[in-house]
């Protein structure tokens, strides 16, 4: 009777002393807020603070974890914005009623970049399924792009 009490009793004991462990330790408290941010969108502070945590505790697979996350959503970030960019520097060349030679080169280059691009980029399963959809959609539109203008 007394080890029916006495088990459940040490059990919860152990798991106050590793959740207050795991509460009060800067580094996995900075762990918590990274991901935090990382489930908001917010990537670069995710990335921010689990350095800290990492750098802090090189043992705290929580803030290892994010920070690589979060890295590969920055990759993403940036391929996306790169994207829009390119984008309207395309559309500019596009507007002319003449498309010069020296442009169409520019445009298959900005193209050939961009697609080189994507195929660096390795989603993980975590990763924002929203960022991976925009970065697919972009990488289509550069290759057909390419297509139309590489003929």
């Amino acid at each position: 009777m007394k080890t029916k009490i006495l088990l459940p009793a040490i059990a919860a004991f152990l798991l106050l002393i590793m959740g207050g462990y795991f509460l009060t330790h800067p580094s996995y408290d900075k762990s918590i807020r990274a991901k935090y941010y990382y489930e908001t969108g917010d990537y670069r502070q995710a990335y921010s603070l689990a350095k800290e945590a990492f750098s802090l505790d090189v043992y705290n697979r929580m803030a290892s974890t994010i920070m690589a996350q979060s890295q590969t959503s920055l990759k993403y970030i940036t391929y996306i914005q790169d994207a829009k960019k390119y984008k309207k520097e395309i559309d500019k060349i596009a507007l002319k009623d003449i498309i010069a030679d020296a442009d169409k080169a520019k445009i298959r280059l900005i193209c050939e970049i961009m697609m080189s691009s994507y195929i660096k980029l390795a989603p993980s399963v975590v990763t924002d399924k929203g960022l991976v959809k925009q970065a697919a959609k972009y990488h289509d539109s550069f290759e057909k792009l390419f297509e139309k203008v590489h003929r």
